[in-house]
């Protein structure tokens, strides 16, 4: 897993090049604030080959975050993770590697019959009950989040993942109520404290695309503080010292900027937006779609532009993205080495200052 002597040696070797705030704390590591994502792509041996050439540029160039998930590109982008940082020019222990649980994966590529292939290889085997399965593809109960981060670490070839996300849990809210969601990603945190306190993963963290970023009405929602409640429940349970809850994953950038402007998770002051909470919760936030899966390299409002640094307009997108309170690291889809250097290249700016910043929604 990710050390603090290991991440500190990666910034060592690397920060020079950057603008100041490029690494970042994640507990007692440093981290870069562009990170890795990994979701875009066909699940071909093609699109491995430039994952594979892209994820061995980042981070020996000065990414050492890599986020992805076992049901990305029919677990073939773990797979390609895996082999980029054992053959990379880089620590192990140097990069925090993010991966997630909760929708069904199909295994190298995509079955003729998904209905029969989740069938007989999750409901049929146990290892999925019917009354958890939610559009056929989405569980999130504890047994099958157990099953995923062994099949996710055998994936990666790794013995410890350093964060474990579950992965869009407002997809159960389609049939499941509020409470019955919170009831189940408690029972869920009490499995991943005991992962953790195993050793298979260092921390753990919540993975969504609208729940924290929408109005408390909205039939997508899920509470922040509730979830932080919930896991200090299932540390208490599981006889942890602490919670390892750490992180939360949201998408942020110019067009999506919800997490921000959507006061919606009660704090210690009143409402508050997810980043602001998370903020002052502690909790790490990572953000999905930064650059809007490119189109924020071609479309950009000009009053927004104007206040960001960069070369291009993809750099600028991702300097927006982690000047945001709170933002750990920034995500970026890097399928094709093409792009590699611009999106580390945008470190080399400096983010927005929190006036600057507060300044673009005026």
């Amino acid at each position: 897993m990710a050390t603090r002597e290991a991440t500190w040696n990666y910034r060592d070797r690397h920060h020079e090049r950057f603008a100041r705030t490029y690494f970042r704390s994640f507990g007692n590591c440093v981290v870069s604030s562009v990170g890795v994502g990994t979701y875009l792509g066909d699940p071909t041996d093609e699109a491995d080959e430039d994952y594979h050439e892209a994820l061995v540029e980042a981070l020996e160039s000065g990414i050492n975050v890599v986020d992805t998930a076992i049901n990305y590109r029919c677990q073939r982008s773990e797979r390609v993770v895996g082999d980029a940082i054992t053959e990379s020019d880089v620590n192990r222990e140097a990069v925090l590697v993010a991966t997630k649980g909760g929708f069904v994966p199909f295994d190298g590529e995509r079955p003729t019959d998904p209905g029969q292939f989740v069938r007989e290889e999750y409901v049929d085997t146990g290892l999925v009950d019917p009354d958890d399965l939610v559009r056929g593809q989405h569980c999130i109960a504890p047994d099958y989040i157990d099953d995923q981060l062994e099949r996710s670490l055998d994936n990666l070839g790794l013995d410890t993942v350093d964060l474990y996300y579950v992965h869009n849990p407002e997809t159960q809210l389609e049939t499941n109520s509020q409470d019955a969601v919170y009831d189940q990603l408690e029972d869920t945190f009490v499995r991943l404290e005991e992962r953790a306190a195993d050793g298979d993963l260092r921390h753990y963290g919540v993975a969504s695309w609208e729940s924290f970023r929408v109005g408390e009405g909205a039939d997508s929602y899920l509470s922040l503080p509730a979830v932080v409640s919930r896991a200090r429940a299932a540390s208490d349970r599981a006889g942890t010292d602490s919670t390892h809850l750490r992180a939360v994953q949201l998408p942020f950038n110019v067009f999506m900027a919800d997490a921000f402007t959507v006061a919606a998770h009660d704090g210690a002051e009143g409402s508050q937006s997810a980043l602001w909470f998370a903020n002052d919760a502690g909790l790490d936030v990572f953000t999905s779609a930064s650059i809007m899966q490119g189109r924020l390299a071609t479309e950009m409002p000009e009053q927004v532009e104007a206040k960001l640094d960069g070369e291009t307009r993809a750099q600028r997108a991702i300097n927006f993205a982690r000047s945001a309170p709170g933002v750990t690291s920034s995500l970026v889809g890097m399928g094709s080495p093409t792009h590699v250097a611009e999106n580390v290249g945008a470190g080399t700016f400096e983010p927005l200052g929190a006036s600057a910043f507060d300044a673009v929604f005026d």
